[in-house]
């Protein structure tokens, strides 16, 4: 397997609250992140969602598309949101957001091993293009958000 560690920060002139809502609620990220084209629930989280868990398929600039199944393992809204990636990606995501005056502060970690052996076999090689395409996801994430709120966004 290939490990990843991949950190995305994202700025928008917008309230946290607002913020939140959007990235708490995967369900519609296909409404306005280009990339995600389904987020399925299967299993209904407590206490904000804890233990929810549901199964995310993304498509890329890249020829290939990724579906894992995310476990929702802490929230704490609305400034901390953490899961359990399983699938054809393992590992773990964290959204971190904070307000800085009229700005809320993004940041997330993607700590991910690839589970295809394709993707497995190619990594040494790959790698950059693996990268690359991952922050062409988040950047399309980051614009759709900010279309959304209809808002600024500074990556």
């Amino acid at each position: 397997m290939a490990d990843y560690a991949f950190v995305t920060h994202w700025s928008f002139r917008a309230p946290i609250e607002q913020v939140w809502t959007l990235i708490s609620e995967p369900e519609h990220w296909p409404e306005w992140w280009h990339g995600v084209e389904k987020v399925e629930l299967l299993e209904k989280g407590k206490d904000g969602d804890v233990g929810s868990l549901r199964r995310y398929t993304w498509k890329s600039k890249l020829p290939y598309r990724l579906r894992f199944d995310m476990r929702t393992t802490r929230v704490e809204r609305p400034h901390v949101l953490e899961g359990r990636a399983e699938g054809e990606l393992d590992g773990t995501g964290r959204w971190e957001l904070h307000q800085e005056g009229d700005w809320t502060r993004v940041r997330y970690d993607w700590r991910v091993r690839t589970t295809k052996a394709w993707m497995n076999l190619l990594a040494p090689l790959a790698r950059p293009f693996f990268a690359w395409n991952h922050d062409v996801v988040m950047r399309w994430g980051g614009e759709g958000l900010a279309r959304r709120l209809g808002c600024s966004f500074a990556p």
